[in-house]
């Protein structure tokens, strides 16, 4: 036997002992195993490089316009881009409410569009991955829409219902302040479905192997078509058990394992990304003993660049990153690092004294509150005072960073908050959501600035990246290495070797100018020394 299709039965049997679904799942399986065209040459493509995380219609419009933009990524240092949802969709939540995971959004071009694209992408070096919201559907879904109007329905056991609000009552609110409880009434079968997000995002049951079997089809499709990873959007919670908090159980565990299996089993190289905001030593868990997700987020460390850079204070970083909170993880797999994303700067696993200062620090305006402080919505530009050299200061510590680093759209060119974007979002879905300041459509005029225009902080940020990702780039056999992080004196210097060759990244994260190993730093600069 096979050792991934073994992988499979030994799972399946403990998700499902009672079940016979199995031969359903190998016989689909062994029919998609030459069926793909491509596969990535290299299949660690996800530990290098640099990921430009964006939304299609944000950044371009659709994928014939994204097909135009390629050459600008490309320019940057882009390696891998990261297509926030692009799947059909109300658009009640960005996309992440998906209605149909077989089908990109017709307003962004539809399937032909989106395999064009990712042929020209692959032409141009970068690899493709996109978000699957691997946990729940929209309510719009032909799966939901059938099971709410009757018990009886093929696809009620997709789905989670009860007939009081009071089950999985140790589950925590995920949008507090927005959603009041995890259970909604359905009037059309008198009793409540279940949801970790929006009530218009209901979750899926994988207690019913069909969805995970389901799941499984979906992925297979996209993969068939070129597609290179996939983000696996609010992974923590797809196993309910009463009793628990129906987060991180051995459960989702086990499904995601059958789900890498299945993938590697197809053909190895498609890379799987746990969406976990989780603290590492939780984190780590999806990473399995190889047999998991090969990358995952590293949230906890984001919030603490910004501790660091507001204090001049390395020790917020080098904490963090340190074994007795960040424990080892296997080889092959990699961490993903970032300063900003499509969601808030998260303050849910800071403690409540750094909580504070953060909200003291980056509270700028009581309007980009989220979740009642547990984080602050905004772009890294607004964040940083509109200062150019704490942006570029923050960009350099992200890059001297082990793992992936992810750039969020626009920031790359001192993108800011859009207030147009907020109201007109505000009114549409009618919460009071902050973080759709940091989501709003790509500033044109700052890119041509930032190509242009010499004298504006655009320019700046924008080369001042260019020139750290070119000098990744030329020593990619250094960034391979693991890093030595030390705090002199409020820098954060960060040493990599290998044979005779060293790189070693200054950041000064004070306020004052210092000096050391015969380099003077200004007041919030950095500086690469490669010898």
């Amino acid at each position: 036997m096979d050792d991934k299709i073994k992988i499979i039965t030994e799972l399946w049997n403990k998700l499902y002992p009672d079940n016979n679904k199995l031969e359903t799942l190998l016989d689909f399986l062994k029919s998609k195993k030459d069926s793909f065209a491509y596969i990535p040459k290299d299949k660690f493509w996800y530990k290098k490089g640099l990921v430009y995380s964006t939304y299609v219609d944000l950044f371009a419009g659709d994928f014939d316009k994204m097909k135009e933009k390629l050459d600008y990524l490309s320019n940057l240092g882009v390696t891998i881009l990261w297509l926030l949802p692009i799947l059909q969709s109300p658009m009640k939540d960005q996309g992440f409410d998906i209605s149909d995971f077989y089908n990109v959004r017709d307003e962004l071009g539809g399937n032909e569009s989106f395999f064009e694209f990712i042929n020209l992408a692959h032409e141009k070096g970068i690899k493709i991955l996109f978000d699957v919201a691997i946990n729940h559907t929209s309510d719009e879904h032909p799966w939901f829409q059938e099971a709410k109007r009757s018990k009886d329905s093929k696809y009620r056991d997709y789905y989670i219902w009860s007939d009081t609000d009071k089950k999985y009552s140790q589950a925590r609110l995920l949008f507090k302040g927005m959603v009041n409880s995890n259970w909604t009434y359905n009037p059309e079968t008198s009793d409540y479905y279940f949801h970790r997000f929006y009530e218009i995002q209901p979750d899926l049951n994988y207690r019913n192997p069909d969805v995970l079997i389901e799941m499984i089809k979906i992925f297979t499709f996209w993969k068939e078509h070129g597609v290179d990873g996939f983000r696996m959007d609010a992974a923590p919670f797809l196993w309910k058990e009463e009793g628990t908090n129906c987060e991180n159980l051995i459960q989702t565990h086990w499904i995601l394992k059958i789900f890498r299996a299945a993938l590697d089993y197809l053909k190895e190289g498609t890379a799987l990304i746990a969406e976990a905001n989780q603290p590492p030593k939780d984190v780590v868990a999806y990473f399995g003993n190889s047999d998991e997700c090969q990358v995952a987020y590293h949230f906890p460390v984001m919030p603490k660049i910004f501790l660091a850079i507001a204090e001049g204070n390395p020790n917020y970083i080098i904490d963090t990153l340190s074994e007795k909170i960040t424990p080892s993880i296997p080889e092959d797999c990699q961490w993903f690092v970032f300063l900003r994303c499509h969601d808030e700067l998260t303050l849910e696993f800071v403690d409540p004294e750094e909580r504070a200062k953060m909200l003291k620090y980056y509270l700028l305006d009581e309007r980009w509150n989220f979740r009642e402080g547990e984080g602050i919505a905004g772009r890294l530009y607004n964040q940083m005072g509109k200062d150019y050299k704490k942006v570029l200061l923050a960009y350099s510590i992200l890059f001297s960073l082990d793992g992936t680093p992810i750039n969020y759209y626009g920031d790359e060119i001192g993108m800011e908050n859009n207030e147009e974007f907020y109201k007109k979002m505000t009114e549409k879905i009618g919460y009071k959501d902050s973080r759709f300041f940091n989501r709003g459509p790509f500033d044109e005029e700052k890119r041509k600035e930032a190509l242009n225009n010499q004298e504006s902080d655009s320019y700046k940020i924008f080369h001042g990246i260019k020139k750290m990702l070119d000098l990744k780039q030329a020593n990619e056999d250094l960034f391979s290495e693991k890093s030595t992080y030390e705090n002199i004196d409020g820098v954060f210097k960060v040493t990599r070797k290998k044979g005779n060759k060293s790189i070693v990244i200054y950041n000064n994260l004070t306020a004052e100018s210092k000096s050391l190993d015969n380099i003077t730093l200004q007041p919030h600069e950095y500086f690469w020394k490669i010898s």
